[in-house]
């Protein structure tokens, strides 16, 4: 019913950049909470950046500072902007987001996650 596309994942040296892309569609008659998870190996999947449909934010403390999460809720997608990137930063990023349905039901959607890697 809900489909969540990401994009911008890749490889990066540390201290570099990447920009992240997230794009919903399907059913959808309003999106609420829009965020990124990360998941390395071996990890459980945490919170890095979250931010609700009037614009507040929250980020995980680790990335304070150097990530910024934005969205356009026109488009229904949500980017997260990576700088100052660290070799911790390497995970699998999954995109999330908390949508009412057009049938009004509610539901937690998740993207398939794009892989970033910051290794020189």
């Amino acid at each position: 019913q809900v489909q969540l596309v990401e994009s911008g994942g890749g490889l990066v040296q540390p201290g570099g950049s990447l920009r992240l892309s997230c794009a919903a569609s399907g059913s959808i008659f309003r999106i609420d909470d829009m965020g990124w998870y990360r998941q390395a190996p071996g990890s459980e999947r945490e919170l890095v950046a979250l931010i609700i449909s009037g614009g507040g934010t929250n980020y995980a403390d680790s990335v304070k500072g150097r990530f910024t999460i934005s969205r356009d809720n026109a488009k229904n997608t949500v980017y997260l902007q990576m700088n100052s990137l660290k070799p911790e930063d390497t995970a699998v990023y999954l995109c999330y987001a908390n949508v009412v349905l057009t049938s009004r039901s509610i539901v937690d959607s998740w993207g398939q996650g794009t892989q970033v890697t910051v290794s020189s």
